[in-house]
């Protein structure tokens, strides 16, 4: 896995972690609607987490199978911002 993805990777474990906190320190209300958000918000970082590790690894599979493209696709988007960049210091 590369560092970018690896750091996006930690942001949500401690999202993560953060969150089950939460839901930990709110496990003694007992009101409806607090239980309800609760099983909402669990059943969400749930389902984040399984979208985000599909989606990485479609990105890495893409990423690893079409290298030539990859590079060509960023060359391109770095000389459009670089000419927007000099366009605008022109004015």
């Amino acid at each position: 896995m590369s560092y970018p993805t690896k750091a996006v990777a930690s942001d949500l474990s401690s999202l993560g972690d953060d969150l089950r906190a939460l839901l930990a320190a709110t496990s003694d209300v007992a009101e409806d609607k607090v239980v309800e958000a609760r099983k909402r918000l669990s059943s969400a970082l749930d389902k984040g987490k399984s979208v985000y590790a599909r989606s990485a690894k479609t990105a890495d599979s893409y990423v690893r199978g079409h290298s030539y493209e990859t590079a060509a696709i960023a060359f391109g988007i770095g000389a459009l911002t670089a000419l927007l960049i000099a366009r605008s210091c022109e004015r």
